[in-house]
């Protein structure tokens, strides 16, 4: 196997293949990524539920394939100087890598001991542009449950209709959803729950462009091609919670809020809380103004966020970081927020637009009375 790229192509390459590399296997060849030497370069890595291949440009003068260690080959690529990469490798698997003035000699594993990654039938696709998958999944994937107690909560659901594409996150504590209007489909709708550490790597791989992402839907497996670069996942199978039936959209009481002003004060007053002195935050709405306050054993914080509206005197309180979470990633700058009772979930949707663009629940804390 001979060939030869720019460092800096196959550094990038091996970076992105390696986030699906397993740090520790019980197969030694997982440990590594495949390199395979066609008519293009191709890079591989695997850990049983997720795969990352991707193609580079190189010029190959002798086909092959091997596998490395994904960790001392990463090392190596990235100390290189800005050069041309020279590779090669005997039958015996023994490589040599130089670069410049560098040169290294290091052992391979034969491409015969590397599981190959699962194909995936094209029952259902679609396409999306880069830049807007990847704020989906940014902007929702805070929400993805950490319980293994219920594995097809670890993942966000993909809801595609005729003419949009919804991504809904849960954890039981809240619930984040974003959705974006696709070019209209002709086979109709199809839904799957792609696991949550995927779609993790699938951002860093998308691009904040408008060139397309493609997403594939087969049997037991997801295709995510992002360019030159495709992610095979393991599909979640269950049932994902009824989230339209969870939302209450009968909500009597209504204010609407800068996203940074409520941010900024709901920081101010959780400077006394801590993972040892925990506290919700208390909101008391109020007209055109929410007080803010927590108490702990390290101190009382209290702060007034203006609003537009009257919140009739509602108390209701909020773990910090869950209500923080969600006007972070609110993709808008002035918010909504629509209240019941203070035991009853708090929805967050755009003040202004469209109305179902995005859409976040948080549930209360209960308040003990002072």
């Amino acid at each position: 196997m001979k060939f030869s790229c720019e460092k800096v192509l196959l550094q990038s390459a091996v970076a992105t293949a390696s986030r699906a590399v397993s740090p520790k296997s019980s197969i030694p060849a997982l440990e590594g990524v495949l390199l395979q030497a066609g008519r293009c370069l191709t890079v591989s890595g695997y850990n049983m539920n997720t795969g990352i291949r991707t193609d580079l440009e190189a010029d190959i003068t002798e086909e092959g394939a091997l596998v490395l260690s994904a960790r001392l080959f990463g090392e190596i690529i990235r100390r290189l100087p800005d050069d041309v990469v020279i590779f090669s490798s005997d039958k015996d698997l023994n490589v040599k890598l130089t670069c410049g003035d560098a040169s290294y000699d290091i052992s391979a594993l034969s491409a015969d001991d590397y599981p190959e990654l699962p194909e995936v039938e094209d029952e259902h696709s679609v396409q999306i542009q880069q830049k807007t998958l990847r704020s989906m999944i940014a902007e929702t994937s805070f929400a993805v449950s950490t319980d293994e107690a219920r594995p097809i909560h670890t993942g966000s659901l993909f809801e595609i209709g005729e003419n949009s594409l919804t991504v809904v996150s849960v954890d039981g504590f809240r619930l984040a959803l974003r959705r974006e209007s696709l070019e209209k489909m002709g086979e109709g709708g199809f839904r799957f729950v792609a696991p949550g550490s995927a779609l993790n790597e699938v951002e860093k791989i998308c691009e904040d462009t408008e060139e397309t992402a493609s997403i594939t839907l087969g049997q037991r497996h997801i295709l995510f091609e992002v360019g030159s670069t495709q992610l095979i996942c393991r599909r979640l199978e269950g049932e994902f919670l009824d989230y339209k039936a969870s939302i209450p959209r009968t909500n009597p009481t209504a204010v609407t809020v800068s996203a940074k002003g409520l941010m900024e004060a709901i920081d101010r007053v959780s400077v006394v809380i801590s993972d040892k002195q925990k506290s919700p935050v208390r909101c008391l709405f109020q007209a055109d103004q929410i007080l803010l306050s927590a108490k702990t054993a390290a101190g009382e914080a209290k702060d007034v966020c203006r609003t537009s509206g009257d919140g009739g005197g509602l108390e209701i309180g909020f773990n910090n970081r869950y209500l923080l979470d969600a006007l972070k990633y609110a993709p808008a700058d002035t918010v909504r927020l629509e209240l019941n009772t203070g035991i009853s979930p708090c929805v967050i949707t755009p003040a202004e637009g469209e109305e179902e663009r995005f859409l976040y629940m948080v549930l209360p804390v209960r308040l003990k009375n002072n």
